[in-house]
């Protein structure tokens, strides 16, 4: 028999790869923004406020999108049976 899964199970699964996802965006938006900042605009600190705000808003807008759609398989593989298979 397949394993039961609860809905609290699989909110808790949404929530931790909400904040994962957020967090890799902010990081990386972070990591863009100090570059940007050391380059191209002489140490100054906006473009790293500016790029961590694009990936909170982005990570942000992902779990919107999560919590939205239900129906979304994250990282499964459905399995096409053949002819005759159960």
């Amino acid at each position: 028999m397949a394993a039961e899964v609860r809905s609290e199970d699989e909110l808790g699964k949404k929530w931790d790869r909400c904040l994962a996802d957020t967090i890799v965006k902010m990081g990386g938006g972070l990591a863009v923004g100090v570059v940007f900042s050391v380059f191209l605009f002489k140490r100054r600190p906006w473009p790293v406020a500016f790029g961590t705000g694009v990936g909170l808003g982005m990570g942000y807008s992902n779990c919107q999108h999560d919590f939205r759609n239900p129906n979304l398989l994250h990282g499964t593989f459905v399995k096409k049976l053949e002819k005759g298979e159960k």
